[in-house]
């Protein structure tokens, strides 16, 4: 255990504290309530610490397993890759960014609430695809595994396409812009990815 936290402390953090306080939040309608974003309040100079709240408590148990599961899937590995101090970046720039659109959408919304990590899980499952993608994943309905790199761009697909019928009450715009953000801060900090990209692609 010692070892795997020495190797990815960043990630071993966020992972503990994202169940610790979902879970506190689930007990505690005013910490869940306090925590969650509320852009009509942030654009109005209030609550602006729920940009980073928000993306730590989640809103049922099953938002928190699915969201962690994708996180234990792909944020160890990645931290690996590109460093503790760039993960960390990478993580908390991507929560901000991802949140920056919802903001302005809903900034005179007085009853919209967003809460979830999804904004910068989608940013860590992108920036791993950079460095993976051919490695297979699945996503429903589909059988079978496809290449990383299908599976992101379906993925941006559907959630520019969801996004824009408000589907299931998600937050699909942080997803969007979580994923992105991802892509663009892994190049930043890694300029090889690119060419990583480009060579495990074959071309």
């Amino acid at each position: 255990m010692e070892q795997f936290l020495n190797a990815t402390p960043v990630a071993s953090a966020l992972f503990a504290i994202n169940i610790i306080l979902s879970l506190l939040a689930f007990y505690n309608e005013d910490l869940h309530y306090t925590l969650m974003l509320h852009p009509y309040s942030i654009a109005r100079g209030r609550k602006v610490y729920t940009v980073i709240t928000s993306g730590f408590i989640h809103a049922d148990w099953m938002h928190l397993f699915f969201n962690m599961w994708s996180f234990f899937a792909f944020a160890f590995t990645l931290e690996q890759i590109i460093g503790h101090w760039q993960f960390a970046l990478l993580y908390f720039a991507s929560l901000i960014l991802s949140d920056l659109p919802s903001i302005s959408k809903h900034k005179d919304d007085l009853n919209y609430h967003s809460l979830g990590a999804s904004g910068a899980i989608s940013a860590v499952v992108f920036s791993f695809i950079l460095f993976n993608p051919r490695v297979p994943m699945r996503i429903f309905p589909l059988p079978i595994p496809i290449p990383a790199v299908l599976f992101g761009v379906l993925y941006l697909v559907y959630c520019a396409y969801a996004s824009k019928r408000s589907y299931g009450g998600i937050n699909h715009d942080a997803h969007f812009f979580g994923a992105l953000s991802g892509i663009m801060i892994t190049i930043l900090l890694y300029h090889e990815a690119i060419n990583i990209f480009i060579r495990q692609l074959g071309f």
